[in-house]
């Protein structure tokens, strides 16, 4: 009887043991046709919305299943982060990462419900982009300097949207007002989306925001850039000046970029992580998605998960000096 229990005891442990090794060998089935939900911590409209839809697109058929969107705005991105954060980590939920919700936040809120590096694992870099600053087609504003000079008039300043406190929106308009040394309002709304049309509609006076939502807005002719905040001008606007070659005193090193990732929950199997990693690789490589990212101002990016982990921790490390030396608090 002894020898019968430990005999059950040695197999039940052997086959503990098989099952990530079973669970690795067997990930080429994986996702078996079950959905798989990417979560979009914004709303709907704005760039992680966006990039979200055109790849969910796309993975679904390349992984056999249907990849449903999500949205779950709120806090910078925090919101949907958290939701993610605590999912099951076998593979079935996909997080749209940014600068804000995975690099900027977890300076920014003292409480905040999760890691951005402990709590993910990251999938893919989907690429960069700078923001662009826009002002309502109205608007009196044709330069930085007017910007600047009309904030100085105005009691509390310029109002400026943004997708949430904390976001790389927020982050461009604070680092303007720290640099410069003119003050602005801030009004943070829970995406790019209602953002950009209230600033279109005249409520707001300016907004930073990326080249793929503001994008579209500027072609039509319903908003007018002002400057754009890369290095460089954009080849998608060689006409828009840069915030550095504004001339505007304390702006010759002005750089805001901001990225777009994709995560999955820390402890997701290696394999499926292997296995989503080659898949949007794919997709993203694609001349269609090159030529979409181009066009949303964007430089794509193709880097490996370990390369992409060391990016984000540098860039936790660079936003968490910004916040401390502008002094940066959430709304």
């Amino acid at each position: 009887m002894q020898r019968r229990t430990l005999i059950r005891t040695a197999l039940a442990s052997s086959v503990a043991a098989a099952l990530p090794a079973a669970f690795a060998q067997g990930s080429g089935n994986w996702p078996t046709g079950k959905p798989i939900t990417y979560l979009v911590p914004f709303p709907a409209g704005g760039t992680t919305d966006v990039l979200g839809r055109l790849i969910g697109q796309k993975l679904g058929p390349a992984l056999g299943t249907t990849v449903i969107i999500d949205n779950k705005g709120g806090a910078g991105g925090s919101v949907g982060s958290e939701i993610g954060a605590r999912a099951a980590p076998d593979g079935f939920t996909l997080v749209g990462g940014t600068i804000s919700s995975h690099a900027i936040n977890i300076s920014l809120y003292p409480k905040l419900g999760y890691d951005p590096q402990k709590s993910f694992a990251p999938v893919t870099l989907i690429g960069t982009n700078p923001v662009v600053l826009v002002v309502n087609q109205a608007s009196p504003c044709k330069t930085l300097k007017d910007v600047i000079e009309a904030s100085k008039a105005k009691a509390g300043g310029l109002s400026s949207a943004s997708a949430g406190t904390g976001t790389s929106q927020h982050l461009a308009l604070e680092l303007l007002a720290y640099k410069s040394g003119v003050k602005f309002t801030h009004i943070p709304y829970k995406g790019s989306g209602p953002a950009i049309q209230d600033v279109i509609g005249g409520q707001v006076d300016m907004m930073f925001d990326t080249t793929v939502v503001a994008g579209p807005h500027i072609q039509s002719g319903k908003l007018r850039a002002i400057a754009v905040t890369s290095a460089k001008r954009l080849a998608s606007m060689p006409d828009v000046p840069t915030v550095a070659e504004s001339g505007v005193p304390g702006l010759r090193d002005f750089e805001v970029v901001s990225w777009q990732a994709i995560f999955v929950p820390a402890n997701t199997p290696a394999p499926v992580v292997d296995r989503l990693h080659a898949e949007i690789r794919k997709i993203l490589a694609t001349p269609e998605m090159q030529d979409k990212l181009k066009g949303f101002g964007m430089e794509p990016a193709d880097l490996s998960t370990t390369q992409i982990a060391a990016f984000q921790k540098a860039e936790v490390e660079k936003w968490a000096q910004v916040i401390k030396a502008a002094g940066i608090k959430p709304d």
